[in-house]
């Protein structure tokens, strides 16, 4: 009786499959391995370093209450921050969103160039335009604006590209057949649909530039940041300790309100 061809290379085919993954692990062995060479990465040295690091926290307690009035203000400076941030990257992804999504951009040429410019602004992290942005303008908050605000809208702009693609193309289409113009196709065919997706993503990028905003004042762009690093600079640990339970604090708050105002929305 003759077999199904199926069946008299099943085990060669297994054989075949099993070698394929013996070889993806050996190489992702080899990629672990790598990296770890590379980076230094050693147990030895962490647990050398355990004692420093004890000795390190054994200064930050009792943290220093006292200067919990004084902190007050640079938290609501890195709040703002936050805030200015989102809503300048919210303005600028749109438009660029728009361009980059296949599905509405009016010429390829744009949406290459649209994908182009959102690669840039990701490619470049918040801490990176924070040191430009300081060394243009001075410092203080309004650099950690502009650097939050230039990275986020890389972010947001291709979360919006991306939700506007996967839009069910029939309202789309409805309109365009009765005559609408490309702005009312926008406004009535997409804008219902991505709405609360862009909600969505829009308070999750705030909350990650509250968090955001408190690590630019590393590099002077205002904020409870900028109150960190100098009570590290001056070894007023207890200080440093009541700084990080403030930054813990104020998370956590943004966190909570964020996600009330996504379930209001969803």
């Amino acid at each position: 009786m003759l077999m199904p061809d199926h069946e008299k290379i099943g085990p060669a085919w297994d054989g075949y499959l099993l070698l394929q993954r013996v070889l993806v692990l050996a190489l992702l062995l080899s990629v672990y391995v790598w990296s770890a060479y590379g980076t230094n990465l050693s147990i030895a040295e962490l647990v050398r370093g355990y004692p420093h690091v004890l000795d390190f926290l054994s200064r930050m307690f009792p943290p220093n209450l006292t200067i919990i009035p004084e902190l007050v203000r640079p938290t609501i400076e890195t709040i703002q921050i936050a805030i200015w941030g989102t809503t300048l990257a919210v303005l600028l992804a749109i438009p660029l969103g728009l361009l980059a999504a296949a599905n509405l951009t009016p010429h390829p040429v744009l949406y290459a160039v649209a994908r182009i410019i959102l690669n840039a602004l990701r490619a470049v992290s918040e801490m990176v335009f924070g040191l430009i942005f300081v060394a243009a303008v001075g410092l203080g908050p309004f650099p950690g604006v502009l650097a939050l605000a230039l990275h986020s809208a890389g972010m947001l702009g291709k979360f919006y590209a991306e939700a506007i693609e996967n839009i069910d193309p029939g309202p789309v289409e409805a309109l365009e057949a009765t005559g609408a113009h490309k702005l009312q196709v926008i406004i009535y065919g997409v804008v219902p649909q991505v709405l609360p997706e862009f909600i969505t993503y829009n308070l999750y990028r705030w909350e990650h530039n509250v968090r955001a905003a408190t690590v630019l004042g590393l590099v002077g762009a205002g904020g409870i940041g900028f109150e960190l690093i100098t009570s590290m600079r001056l070894f007023k640990y207890a200080d440093t300790a009541s700084i990080l339970l403030v930054i813990l604090l104020t998370v956590t708050v943004v966190d909570y309100i964020s996600s009330r105002i996504r379930s209001y929305v969803i």
